[in-house]
């Protein structure tokens, strides 16, 4: 097995090592090629979550807080109530649209010592094994706060659950604030970012239309009967299996895995998906045991791959309806795997480790080992971050530096045509109404122009970029003006070497 494989060379501590990220990812590189995948969840009656199955299990391995999230009638309910039945737990499971707080905590009464006691019900949390929280995006505030502790420290009103070890949660998908989509649930609101922060996995599970069609004839003559005890113990092996896996795999992948934390919470950072310390510490761990439960299910798996897994399973901000693209997101995965291969002297780490894009591209243009692909995205990354002005003055430098010519030809072409906003004449010929906002742009694009020190020897190329941004309509307000020339020097300034500019 690849686990197996790779700790029979580990040192017996982690920390003694003293071998950097390379090593041991050069190591994990050599695994044995997968075997063919075995699964668990299948035995139980939920099918079409092979996928997901190393999640699971690796959310019940470590008794981590698990949020779905999936439109209706994709089994999220099912799931977990098929998982409980399995693993024999007390559980509850509580609409959080609908309930209130003395359903959860049952009723508040003085003993005779004056103590608060609480008169249970069937369906007070007192006593659970596992909590499941449905529709938790249509809870209302209050009862959310009231959730929280549960969710984030097993406690309800200040008092211990000492019985309680699995927190889950269910929610339809929220609207996205940047993008309102028609399939959106009315009353499923995004969650609080600090609650969504306290579910170490948020999964989203696949609807109908992901499945095979196999999957889909299985789950339309599917009949749910109680659960085999031949399942119910496949179950519990697999998880006792996991948990007892996780020294060693923290052993042998240890320092590799939270290198690639901290590299890849910054290509996170950069795509608007910012990682809490909280969650950082909490992806590692997630890392080494979906790495484990994958090891479970498809012995020989290389940790590129389950790393993908965890991270995708991993963004609190897929509660909060988040746009997140997931290409440019797997672009970022591949990179810092691909640098994880380095040796810690290695250029290109730097690289990778600078989180700003431009700084990023400057730093590229001094190393002429990067390959025409890896300087390119370099390129079309920094020049797409950049507002206009910015991204003419970067064009300008790489056209200086003769640079551009190491670009693919697509993004050669890109800086070309900066450049000649800049560097040519630009022809203005256009009729506008006077006192409009048009006109008084216009007007700002010559009062600028003509402030410009004659001195400076960029004046002529302020001018051109001014006046062809006008005549491309970039330029509608006189505030317009600014924001251009703004970006512009800031970017002039990096690429002098002013190491405190700074880019939009």
């Amino acid at each position: 097995m690849g686990i197996a494989h790779a700790t029979s060379a580990a040192p017996k501590s982690r920390r003694s090592t003293g071998k950097s990220a390379e090593t041991l990812a050069e190591r994990a590189a050599t695994a044995p090629a997968p075997h063919p995948a075995r699964t668990t969840l299948r035995d139980l009656g939920l099918v079409g979550l092979d996928t997901l199955e190393p999640v699971i299990l690796a959310a019940l391995a470590t008794e981590t807080p698990l949020l779905l999230i999936g439109a209706h009638g994709t089994a999220k309910s099912l799931l977990l109530s098929r998982l409980c039945e399995a693993l024999d737990l007390p559980w509850r499971h509580y609409n959080a649209s609908l309930i209130n707080y003395d359903d959860l905590i049952g009723y508040p009464l003085p003993d005779a010592s004056g103590e608060l006691k609480f008169i249970q019900t069937p369906a007070s949390v007192w006593g659970a094994a596992a909590v499941f929280i449905d529709e938790i995006s249509r809870a209302r505030p209050d009862m959310l706060n009231r959730l929280f502790p549960i969710i984030h420290e097993r406690k309800v009103q200040g008092l211990p659950l000492p019985t309680l070890r699995f927190r889950w949660a269910a929610m339809n998908p929220p609207a996205s604030p940047d993008h309102p989509d028609e399939t959106a649930y009315a009353g499923s609101e995004p969650l609080d970012t600090a609650l969504a922060d306290r579910f170490g996995f948020v999964v989203q599970v696949p609807n109908w239309h992901a499945m095979s069609e196999q999957d889909q004839h299985r789950v339309i003559t599917s009949q749910h009967s109680p659960v085999t005890p031949a399942a119910a113990s496949a179950i519990r092996n697999a998880v006792q299996h996991i948990a007892d896996r996780l020294p060693a795999t923290e052993q042998a992948l240890g320092e590799v895995l939270a290198e690639y934390v901290r590299c890849i919470a910054q290509q996170c950072a950069r795509l608007q998906l910012p990682l809490s310390g909280r969650r950082a510490a909490m992806l590692y761990r997630n890392l080494l045991a979906v790495h484990a439960a994958c090891d479970r299910v498809r012995p020989g798996v290389r940790p590129e791959e389950s790393s993908w897994l965890t991270l995708t399973c991993a963004l609190p901000q897929l509660a909060s309806g988040a746009s997140i693209d997931h290409a440019r997101l797997q672009l970022a995965h591949n990179e810092v795997w691909k640098t994880l291969h380095l040796d810690r002297g290695d250029p290109r780490r730097l690289l990778a480790a600078e989180p700003d894009s431009v700084r990023r591209l400057l730093l590229a243009v001094n190393f002429e080992q990067l390959s025409t692909q890896e300087f390119s995205c370099y390129a079309a990354d920094a020049l797409a971050r950049l507002a206009p002005g910015g991204r003419h003055a970067l064009a300008l430098h790489l056209m200086e530096t003769g640079a551009a010519s190491r670009a693919i030809a697509a993004v050669a072409e890109q800086v070309a045509g900066l450049f000649a906003e800049v560097s040519m004449a630009q022809n203005v010929n256009a009729k506008v109404a006077s006192g409009g906002n048009t006109h008084a742009s216009w007007q700002e694009v010559i009062r600028v122009s003509a402030a410009t020190d004659q001195r400076d020897p960029d004046r002529t190329l302020i001018e051109n970029l001014l006046a062809g941004q006008w005549s491309k309509g970039v330029i509608k307000l006189v505030p317009d003006v600014t924001k251009v020339l703004e970006s512009w020097k800031q970017v002039r300034a990096l690429c002098a070497g002013d190491i405190h500019a700074r880019t939009a």
